[in-house]
């Protein structure tokens, strides 16, 4: 296993830590007999992202179909292990002001 293949995993797996009602599902689909339908489901979310004005679809399909045909394709891991990173610490960044913010 690569390195960025590694990181994709723990973000897989972080994903699954906070949202728990979703680790199952995220265990089953980055197994390697789902890539079947891994693949498509990526491209589907993907494609459900442009239709982001409509209520249950929206801008965060993207970044999950991203995520999910990222394991099938290595030259797409680093990059949206850095993607992912760098919005991580942005939102942490964000929050830590809001916070500041209300405490003044």
């Amino acid at each position: 296993m690569s390195k960025d293949e590694a990181r994709l995993h723990r973000q897989f797996d972080r994903i699954g830590r906070a949202v728990p009602a979703s680790s199952g599902f995220l265990a089953w689909i980055r197994r390697p007999s789902s890539r079947l339908i891994r693949i498509p489901l990526g491209i589907l979310l993907i494609l459900g992202s442009i239709f982001s004005i409509l209520p249950f679809l929206g801008i965060w399909m993207l970044p999950l179909g991203l995520f999910l045909i990222a394991i099938d394709l290595p030259f797409l891991q680093g990059p949206i292990n850095r993607l992912s990173f760098w919005v991580q610490r942005k939102w942490t960044t964000w929050q830590r002001d809001r916070k500041a913010k209300k405490g003044n």
